[in-house]
């Protein structure tokens, strides 16, 4: 096996044509499984036992995603997962042995990409990793090719103080400084963009957003409506372009 461990010297640096995957876990067998698969399926594997070693190996590199166990002794991994939201925005995949629906929530709600229940089948663990890393344009696997740069100028939306660039997927400011959002922020704008002043319940942005788990994105849906007022509103306290209707969801109003 090829992966380093707790080394920060022996990362890899993130290249541009291959996905670095970081795997947290105090358990040495799960990580030394998941990194032989997920290396023979052509990505990078860093692999750490804790919130410690994490923060040596993001001293020293960018990785493009992080799965990440939420039950390890001492720091455990909805602390990690607010750590990781506070210094960047790489995608993130839970790893539960808890089928608790709290659990689900708090994750998502914390920023969390996705999750999969321990032990995990591993086609389906890799499946998911490269679904969130599609969907948060983050760097591209190896031997998968970029995709094709549109033929027509880039497709934005204007939401409040930002314009949603929707090739991109990320928001601009008036300055043109790009602002990233997370997979479930994107996709939830995305719907609100192409459904412009119809009022969408939550079962419809659960559909729109292609929400895996229902019932977690569901409860999860309010906190991260209220992460994206706090990037495009003016006022986030009185929202004027994504605004709430009271027993039918939200609506997105755009300016004349």
């Amino acid at each position: 096996m090829n992966s380093a461990t707790l080394n920060p010297a022996t990362v890899p640096d993130s290249q541009v044509d291959t996905a670095t995957v970081v795997v947290v876990d105090d358990d040495a067998a799960t990580r030394a499984m998941l990194a032989d698969y997920l290396e023979d399926n052509g990505l990078k594997v860093v692999c750490c036992d804790g919130g410690p070693a994490l923060r040596a190996i993001l001293a020293t590199t960018r990785p493009s995603l992080v799965v990440l166990d939420l039950n390890m002794p001492g720091e455990d991994g909805l602390s990690l997962i607010r750590f990781l939201k506070a210094t960047g925005d790489v995608p993130i995949i839970m790893l539960t042995a808890s089928a608790s629906l709290v659990d689900r929530v708090v994750g998502l709600e914390l920023g969390a990409d996705d999750y999969i229940a321990k032990p995990c089948e591993l086609r389906e663990l890799l499946a998911r990793i490269r679904s969130v890393l599609r969907r948060s344009g983050s760097i591209r696997e190896e031997g998968v090719p970029l995709p094709a740069a549109p033929a027509t100028p880039n497709r934005t939306v204007r939401f409040g103080t930002k314009s949603l660039d929707l090739d991109a997927r990320v928001l601009v400011d008036g300055e043109g400084i790009e602002h990233a959002l997370t997979a479930s922020e994107f996709q939830l704008l995305k719907a609100f963009a192409e459904h412009p002043r119809r009022v969408l319940s939550r079962e419809r942005l659960l559909e729109l957003a292609q929400a895996r788990d229902a019932e977690a994105f569901d409860r999860a849906i309010d906190v991260r409506i209220t992460r994206i007022r706090r990037k495009v509103e003016p006022d986030p306290r009185r929202p004027r372009v994504i605004k709430t209707v009271r027993g039918g969801g939200y609506v997105f109003t755009p300016e004349a």
